[in-house]
């Protein structure tokens, strides 16, 4: 049975497992909408997508069109992302916030945003600023919650302590990545993983992580070998022994449960000892009921442990 967490400031919980709209189209229409259709009868509620993602929004309108003709806009939490740099550079500033959040809103059919996120950070860029803007939208009614994707936890411990002394909203998710492939080195410019200082400062302070690519790009789905080196992303981002040897664990300890590898290894993302939820992207019926089973899975903190670690 699928889980939900809650997110504050946004008014329905969200589903542990987010479905990822990264390659929604309008153009894979039929597929796009059967998908979101199951997703949403098995318990799911929560699908990510973002500003850039397609042509010219492709994703976002997707989910536009398939929210408008279900008629379900009130049953769905759509968490988007927008600021991401392009051509011209680095864009968290209040002009290109604004502009895609003013952008997504018309793409997706709808008068506000359960929750959106800055997509990419600019250090250079004070927090201050960035609240400020956001704080706008909010009061505005266009957003409910924000939250920062590919922010260092101590950007948002900066963010949200500005927010509390000026009696102004915090970030109230996170959304890095969290896989039991770990990354040797950022798999793209200015994403970001979590590692044990970052989970220990969410399990600290219990802000929700929702982790991006749980599977590590296909990784932990067992897509990938060692002798299989064509794909110079993956091989430079999570070809390691030690990820080599949690994907054997992960294969040992899901026969023993009697249960697809991929299922324990989406477990994982589900088992932190903070809020979390995991986003994965589905490419046909298949391969999104193997997803949904992974919130049937159960871990405990010794098998958590021996997973990532090898040890109890």
């Amino acid at each position: 049975m699928m889980k939900h967490i809650s997110i504050e400031g946004s008014s329905k919980t969200v589903s542990q497992l987010i479905m990822g709209g990264d390659h929604f189209s309008e153009s894979k229409y039929d597929l796009v909408s059967s998908l979101l259709d199951t997703f949403l009868a098995n318990g799911g509620n929560t699908v990510d997508t973002a500003h850039q993602y397609g042509e010219d929004g492709a994703s976002e309108k997707a989910i536009g069109r398939w929210m408008k003709e279900r008629g379900n806009r009130e049953q769905v939490v759509i968490l988007t992302k927008g600021a991401h740099h392009d051509e011209t550079g680095r864009r968290v500033n209040p002009q290109a916030i604004t502009h895609d959040i003013t952008e997504s809103l018309k793409r997706l059919q709808t008068d506000y945003l359960d929750m959106w996120a800055l997509h990419r950070d600019d250090p250079n860029v004070p927090v201050e600023v960035v609240i400020d803007v956001l704080n706008e939208h909010m009061n505005a009614g266009r957003i409910r919650a924000i939250g920062a994707s590919n922010w260092s936890y101590e950007r948002i411990q900066a963010a949200n302590e500005y927010a509390r002394s000026q009696g102004m909203k915090g970030f109230t998710f996170s959304s890095t990545n969290l896989s039991l492939a770990k990354m040797i080195v950022p798999r793209w410019e200015g994403c970001v993983a979590a590692d044990e200082a970052t989970c220990a400062w969410h399990a600290k302070t219990g802000l929700p992580l929702l982790s991006w690519s749980s599977l590590g790009g296909g990784f932990m789905a067992g897509r990938f070998s060692p002798e299989q080196r064509d794909n110079e992303e993956m091989v430079r981002t999570y070809y390691s022994e030690a990820n080599w040897q949690r994907l054997e664990r992960t294969k040992e300890l899901a026969a023993q449960k009697g249960i697809p590898f991929v299922q324990l290894a989406l477990a994982y993302v589900l088992h932190q000892p903070f809020p979390t939820c995991a986003l994965v992207a589905a490419y046909s019926a298949q391969e999104l009921h193997n997803n949904l089973a992974a919130t049937d899975t159960t871990l405990s903190p010794e098998e958590v442990r021996w997973l990532e670690y090898g040890e109890q």
